[in-house]
């Protein structure tokens, strides 16, 4: 035979769970026709050597769907081997979208997924409905998707700005159903809702999902049981779920299989991922597909307090986390502000916790890049151990640095997996599904670039199962 394509000693990763092994990978007409040791010709050979070929890695959450129309190449998660993206996670797509609303619908996808609204004016908005936007991607595509329709985006295309004032009416929970059946006709993968209470819009306003009472969440994803087809996604549904089990309800009233975020250790509920386990365990027990994720890596936050969220949900502090930057700066320098600062974030005199910090926040944000020359002995030095070592507060010593340096400090914050004991465990639990968020994110331009020594093969089991599975010819 005459191979098409001949990859030759490389150290195959089959994905069966077998060990890996040395070998070549014959292809012929776009698929796999032998494995082994190989002699036959080939039109374009391939050294593997010291390289890994595997399947194609699936990046099961990211957040492409602007990205997409002008990068059918998805990177950065091709160039990690990510032959298989899915977008539209966590409430957030950009279809349906009416005529001359596309900047308030991108505006939900860039305050919660941080990209600028400068990149996403460029995106030209020539469909309307979710088959309509399928159809386009379809016409230029260099790696398989698998697209959610967004509850956020079909909530603001039914109900316009009261989306995000109350509860839907019966006729428009109907209205949103209709359009998720005529998008899961068209070839979507699934639909994804949001309880994560950390999501904003840019103005302060927590997501239209985030509105919807549980019968219009049911009703919606309803539409996935009567087609008996389809995924489930969630962001941020592991309160919900540990609070009165709504992700194993979802999935267990409409038959689908359910995705949410997250299964972590973080350092605002140390034992929570004890408890989250054996919950699962639960609920699997009785033949629940709900399924957690879980993240490989330490979730760190790089900032400046030019654009952060890690305040957000501050009665005090999130209004002025909105505000230009001399606002900032004369707020940050007020004694008055900075008192009631301390009260919320530091004596935690709020009805609500804010989503993005512990209460011990200040010894796991540590000082990365200092402007003056003056503050770079502070660099590497956590906010709590610069407070103690000058003697004062710690919003006096976090903010002193900030309006000094003119919000030009960078700052890493961690405080999710910090246990390396428990994230070990957490990654062997068998009923989570490992996250690839912290493996390829989104860029900020249209030209972007990586490299990594691995050589990916299309054809792993869940790809062959996406309804909608496309390739291009580049």
């Amino acid at each position: 035979m005459t191979y098409d394509l001949l990859i030759r000693d490389g150290r195959i990763v089959d994905g069966s769970g077998m060990p890996a092994f040395r070998g070549d990978v014959g292809v012929k007409d776009g698929k796999i026709t032998e494995i082994g040791r190989l002699s036959g010709a080939a039109n374009r050979t391939v050294d593997a050597h010291g390289a890994v070929v595997a399947p194609g890695f699936i990046d099961n959450h990211c957040h492409y769907d602007a990205q997409v129309t002008w990068d059918p190449l998805c990177s950065y998660s091709c160039d990690h081997g990510a032959t298989t993206v899915i977008f539209g996670n966590c409430s957030l797509s950009l279809a349906p979208v009416h005529p001359g609303k596309s900047e308030r619908l991108a505006e939900f996808l860039s305050y919660v997924e941080a990209i600028p609204m400068e990149v996403l004016r460029t995106v030209e908005f020539d469909w309307e409905t979710v088959p309509q936007y399928i159809e386009k991607l379809d016409r230029n595509l260099g790696v398989n998707v698998g697209n959610l329709i967004g509850h956020t985006a079909v909530r603001y295309y039914v109900m316009g700005d009261e989306c995000q004032k109350r509860t839907a009416t019966d006729a428009e929970i109907t209205a949103m159903q209709d359009i998720v059946r005529d998008g899961m006709r068209a070839g979507a993968l699934g639909f994804s809702v949001s309880r994560n209470l950390g999501h904003y819009d840019p103005q302060g306003v927590h997501l239209p999902a985030l509105w919807a009472d549980e019968k219009e969440m049911f009703a919606l994803c309803d539409v996935l049981r009567e087609l008996n087809t389809g995924v489930i996604q969630s962001g941020g549904g592991n309160g919900a779920e540990m609070k009165n089990s709504l992700m194993s309800r979802l999935s267990e009233a409409t038959g689908r299989p359910l995705v949410y975020n997250n299964l972590n250790q973080s350092m605002r509920r140390p034992n929570e991922w004890k408890e989250q386990i054996a919950h699962v365990d639960e609920t699997f027990a009785k033949g629940i597909r709900a399924y957690p994720t879980c993240t490989p890596n330490r979730i760190t936050d790089f900032f400046t307090m030019r654009n952060t969220q890690t305040f957000r949900g501050l009665p005090t502090w999130h209004p002025i986390l909105l505000a230009t930057d001399d606002e900032k700066l004369r707020a940050y320098s007020n004694p008055e502000v900075r008192k009631k600062l301390h009260a919320e974030a530091v004596e935690f005199k709020v009805d609500t916790l804010p989503p993005g910090i512990c209460r011990t926040w200040w010894d796991y944000m540590t000082v990365q890049h200092a402007v003056l020359p003056k503050n770079k002995s502070l660099e590497g030095e956590t906010i709590g151990g610069i407070a103690k070592a000058q003697g004062k507060g710690i919003i006096d010593a976090f903010l002193d640095l900030v309006v000094e340096e003119n919000l030009d400090t960078a700052f890493l914050h961690g405080e999710n997996n910090v246990d390396d004991a428990a994230v070990a465990k957490i990654l062997n639990y068998p009923n989570a599904v490992i996250d690839s968020r912290t493996v390829a994110r989104m860029c900020s331009s249209r030209v972007a670039s990586a490299s990594v020594r691995a050589y990916s093969v299309s054809g792993c089991a869940i790809e062959r199962s996406c309804r909608w599975r496309r390739r291009c010819d580049g």
